[in-house]
């Protein structure tokens, strides 16, 4: 039976989402239905997946979080994969976290291509009997 995934993508740095967004969808079977939406930022993945758990098959979060001058960084990067990870385990179903948090928009664009790492994370799960 062909997978469903949905990819939900964190579009607040639109060079580096895109970047990922491309590597994730390389890495998944090309006759697997893949639907993508694009949020604002981080902290909508969660309830993004949250209002499509029932509709696919697995998940893929995407985004990216740059440290800037005050702790937002490190609230909004913890909710937001504490968030995933609890829908994961509630929901019994995977999600990759390709939520990349960087220091600065250097470190951001090198590691651009980390989509491909949350879209093997799934597919290694999907195998699992």
């Amino acid at each position: 039976m062909k997978k469903k995934f949905l990819i939900v993508v964190a579009n607040y740095y639109k060079d580096i989402s895109d970047g990922l967004l491309k590597s994730a969808k390389k890495n998944l079977p090309s006759k697997s239905k893949v639907k993508i939406i694009k949020v604002p930022g981080v902290f909508e993945l969660p309830v993004t997946i949250s209002k499509n758990i029932n509709k696919f098959d697995a998940f893929i979060a995407l985004g990216c979080v740059i440290k800037g001058q005050t702790p937002h960084f490190n609230f909004i990067s913890k909710a937001s994969t504490d968030a995933i990870m609890q829908l994961s385990i509630s929901n019994k179903k995977p999600i990759g976290n390709g939520i990349i948090t960087c220091l600065n928009m250097k470190q951001a664009k090198s590691r651009k291509t980390k989509g491909n790492e949350a879209a093997k994370a799934v597919l290694s799960v999907l195998s699992q009997k």
